[in-house]
């Protein structure tokens, strides 16, 4: 049976994620700030007070999953917090760095023992972290964040290829969450089947490539 931890899983894409890949007979170990109602509904193993920006959390974490192996390791956690030339807040782009580049490497880094000959790591990032795809501008401390956790994942496809560890860094599509407003053209639902997709497709052929939900490579 397949063992998948997923970061983030109290709501939005996170809490999809944890859904479907429960209802196809995953055991599910959903780690999270704070839990939800939507997330206890689901009968899964749910860890909570897991701040993927602090750096007690991935030992935190690792002490509770124990010598637990883990196929299917999803790092969603992240925030989105804009601004503009002229509008900078420094201290949002600090916290956006902390969690969204730093808090998957933090907890990769604690449940390397984890992960056995064959596991999937899936970065949950986005195409705004693309320096080639940015026509628009705007959201540096989101884009910054984002760029950093595509190279972090990079970094981690070449490290981990011994291993047998393949890393999949994945955009989820413009996504109607709460991050987003419920602005977006997918459902969270439809994000998370596509998501899942591409996981069960990823080889070690196809380690450390940057893809949108829908099949197709972007430009880093």
């Amino acid at each position: 049976m397949t063992t998948s931890l997923v970061t983030g899983a109290n709501r939005g894409i996170g809490l999809e994620l944890t859904k479907q890949l429960a209802a196809r007979g995953d055991t599910v170990l959903a780690a999270c700030r704070r839990s939800s109602p939507e997330l206890d509904s689901l009968g899964v193993d749910v860890i909570s007070d897991v701040d993927v920006a602090s750096d007690d959390s991935g030992i935190g974490l690792a002490k509770i999953v124990g010598k637990r192996a883990i196929d299917l390791l999803v790092l969603n956690a992240g925030i989105l917090e804009g601004d503009s030339l002229g509008h900078l807040d420094f201290a949002s782009m600090r916290r956006q760095f902390e969690i969204n580049s730093l808090g998957p490497l933090r907890v990769t880094d604690a449940l390397l023992a984890n992960l056995r000959r064959g596991a999937k790591i899936a970065i949950i990032t986005s195409r705004m972290g693309s320096i080639a795809d940015d026509t628009s501008g705007g959201s540096y401390g989101y884009r910054m964040s984002k760029a950093a956790v595509n190279a972090a994942g990079k970094a981690l496809a070449v490290d981990l290829r011994d291993r047998g560890v393949a890393v999949a860094i994945l955009h989820p599509g413009f996504v109607r969450t709460g991050m987003t407003g419920g602005a977006g053209q997918l459902s969270a639902s439809d994000s998370a089947r596509n998501l899942i997709a591409r996981i069960d497709e990823l080889t070690l052929d196809r380690t450390g490539e940057f893809r949108h939900s829908n099949g197709e490579t972007l430009p880093w």
